[in-house]
């Protein structure tokens, strides 16, 4: 890390890192706190694409972290800038909640279950056999396959919950088509971040508690990386990784002096 440019702009995931269960990680209110006052750039990442930026600063603010909603990424929000420069003023099948629906409208893509240039699968809390059946067609007839995410689960109160890279999955079985996952660890969901706020990868870090997510689309955008043991990868576990984050620290607490 020695020849490394000092960050100017970080990057941090929300679930793990900020939150857990809904309940601010401590250090994190210091930590977005300071980021504001520093005046650098800087963005909440989340590869659920369940919420719209501002429904998730209403979350966050109801735990007392200010986070602007020009400040938040998601998954949703990475996939309708892919879909913008790919083909714009398209046309979609979705399968997803209001932060995919709404940023595809802000695109201007039409939603449509006619013959849409796009089948595109994101997070939803209720998952339709009839919808999942529609989507397996229209891939079938054309409809180019487009995932948000990768992720196969989610947390819940009650215990994991099949998440958009298990919906993926069958579909995938049921088409023979592989989808376009546009979230982490894709490294555009993180280029385009960075394009959002002005920001370069050579002076940029990105905060993560999964090496198989955040770590890895961070290294592959050329950014310094952080893991924290406040979520999913422990300790023992990094070492499992052909590849090794730039530092592990116990929580991001430890990054607030940092900044």
């Amino acid at each position: 890390m020695a020849d490394r440019k000092p960050i100017e702009s970080w990057l941090t995931d929300m679930d793990g890192v900020l939150i857990h269960e809904g309940v601010p990680i401590p250090g994190a209110d210091a930590f977005i706190k300071k980021l504001r006052e520093s005046g650098k750039p800087f963005l909440v990442l989340t590869n659920n694409s369940i919420y719209t930026p501002r429904d998730l600063h209403a979350r966050l603010n109801r735990m007392g972290l200010e986070v602007p909603i020009e400040n938040i990424w998601t998954s949703a929000l990475a996939t309708a800038k892919f879909l913008a420069d790919q083909r714009p003023g398209g046309s979609a099948y979705v399968i997803g909640e209001a932060g995919l629906t709404t940023a595809l409208h802000d695109i201007g893509y039409v939603l449509t279950d006619h013959e849409p240039d796009y089948v595109v699968l994101g997070e939803t809390r209720t998952y339709s056999f009839e919808a999942m059946t529609k989507a397996v067609r229209l891939i079938n007839d054309g409809a180019r396959f487009i995932a948000t995410n990768p992720d196969e689960t989610g947390p819940s109160t009650e215990g994991p919950l099949p998440a958009t890279g298990a919906v993926a999955a069958l579909i995938t079985k049921a088409t023979g088509k592989q989808p376009y996952f546009a979230g982490k660890p894709n490294p555009l969901m993180m280029r385009t971040g960075l394009n959002a706020i002005g920001a370069h990868s050579e002076t940029s870090a990105m905060i993560g508690d999964r090496m198989d997510t955040d770590v890895l689309a961070g290294i592959e955008a050329g950014m310094q990386t952080f893991l924290v043991l406040t979520g999913l990868t422990r300790p023992e576990q990094v070492e499992n990784f052909p590849y090794r984050p730039s530092q592990v620290v116990d929580s991001i607490a430890d990054l607030v002096e940092r900044i």
